[in-house]
C-alpha cells in the first residue's frame, strides 16, 4: 500500500497564477494527476514544486510522495499508481537499467536513459535540471587539513596505509549499490577488507562525520543542504567513478502523450534549479526546520510562477 506526505503543510494554501507565472490550462483543467516522490528531503521538494504546478495549472493532485526507496517508486510509475515524478537519471542508468558504466557528461547521460527507458518500459525522461545530486564523499574541513586528503584517491591511499584514520560512515543504499561503495571500491583499487566502515541511517552520516568521531569520512548526496551547514568537504571525484545524478521528470509514455502540457510547464521550472538552488532549499528543511511543502511554495512564489492568497 502506497501512501503519500500530503499537503498539509503548504496545500492548504490558495494558489493563483503570478504575472507571467503558471496559467490555468484546458488541457488539464479536472485531469488527476498523481505525485510521487522517494523518502528523502530533496525528493520531497521536487515532488511538491510538481503538484502546486499542476494545482496552478488546474489538475486535480494527488498525492503520493515520500514513498520508500527508489525500487518502490519505480515499481508504482511502471504499474501506473504514479503519474509523474522527479528522478534522477544515474539512478535510472545504473539501477533500473542495470548498466555499469556510466556516461561520462551530463547531456551524454540523459540522453542514453531516456532512449532505453523509453524503448524497454516505454517510460518518458523529460525535463533535465542543471542540478546533479551525485553521491559524493565528504569529510569535516578539519579532517581535511590534518590529513590533506582532498581526493578520492587521497582517500584511497590513506585506507591503505592508516585504516583507523580513515573510518567511514555509509549509508545503508550506498554501502551496497554498485553506483555507492562497492564500484567505488573497485574503481579506486579500495581493499574493502581494510576499510573501517560503518553502516548508518543517511541523515546520521553528515553529524558523525562533521563529529569525526564515529568517523571521518562519509557518503553523501551532493546537493545536501547539510554538507555547507556542517563545513563538510567534498572530496574531489578526480578518476570521475560516479555517474551523474541529474534530476528530470518522469512519466509513462501514455501518460505523457495525453498530457504533454505537463511537460511544458515544469521545463521552466527544471531549468532554475541548479545545484545551489536545490542546496539551499534543501538546507531550508534540514537545517532550519521548514516543511518541505513550505519551502517549495514559496520558491515557486518568488520566482513568479504562482501566487500565493
Amino acid at each position: 500500500m502506497l501512501s503519500g506526505c500530503g499537503l498539509e503543510s503548504g496545500g492548504a494554501v490558495p494558489l493563483r497564477v503570478g504575472p507571467g507565472g503558471i496559467q490555468p490550462s484546458p488541457e488539464l483543467d479536472g485531469v488527476t494527476i498523481t505525485v510521487g516522490s522517494k523518502d528523502f528531503t530533496e525528493q520531497n521538494i521536487l515532488g511538491y514544486l510538481v503538484e502546486f504546478a499542476m494545482t496552478a495549472a488546474g489538475a486535480n493532485v494527488r498525492d503520493l510522495t515520500n514513498i520508500q526507496g527508489s525500487n518502490s517508486l519505480r515499481d508504482a510509475q511502471l504499474h501506473g499508481q504514479i503519474d509523474v515524478a522527479y528522478d534522477y537519471t544515474g539512478t535510472g542508468w545504473i539501477n533500473y537499467l542495470g548498466n555499469e558504466t556510466p556516461v561520462p557528461s551530463e547531456l551524454g547521460q540523459f540522453e542514453a536513459v531516456r532512449d532505453a527507458d523509453h524503448a524497454a518500459h516505454g517510460m518518458v525522461w523529460t525535463a533535465m535540471a542543471p542540478m546533479n545530486n551525485t553521491y559524493a564523499l565528504v569529510t569535516s574541513s578539519r579532517t581535511a587539513e590534518e590529513t590533506g586528503v582532498r581526493t578520492l584517491s587521497d582517500y584511497a591511499r590513506l585506507v591503505a596505509t592508516d585504516p583507523a584514520a580513515a573510518a567511514t560512515c555509509v549509508g545503508t543504499e550506498f554501502n551496497v549499490r554498485q553506483d555507492g561503495y562497492p564500484g567505488l571500491a573497485r574503481k579506486y583499487g579500495i581493499d574493502v577488507g581494510k576499510v573501517r566502515k560503518q553502516i548508518m541511517q543517511d541523515p546520521l552520516v553528515y553529524q558523525a562525520t562533521a563529529d569525526a568521531r564515529q568517523c571521518r569520512f562519509g557518503s553523501v548526496a551532493a546537493t545536501d543542504g547539510r554538507i555547507p551547514a556542517l563545513n563538510l568537504v567534498l572530496l574531489q571525484d578526480d578518476l570521475a567513478f560516479f555517474p551523474k545524478y541529474n534530476a528530470a521528470l518522469v512519466l509513462r509514455a501514455d501518460f505523457h502523450d495525453a498530457h504533454p502540457r505537463i511537460a511544458e510547464i515544469m521545463a521552466p521550472i527544471s531549468a532554475l534549479l541548479t545545484n545551489e538552488v536545490i542546496t539551499d532549499l534543501n538546507r531550508q528543511v534540514d537545517v532550519d526546520g521548514r516543511e518541505p511543502a513550505e519551502v517549495a511554495r514559496d520558491w515557486l512564489v518568488a520566482r513568479g510562477f504562482v501566487t500565493a492568497e
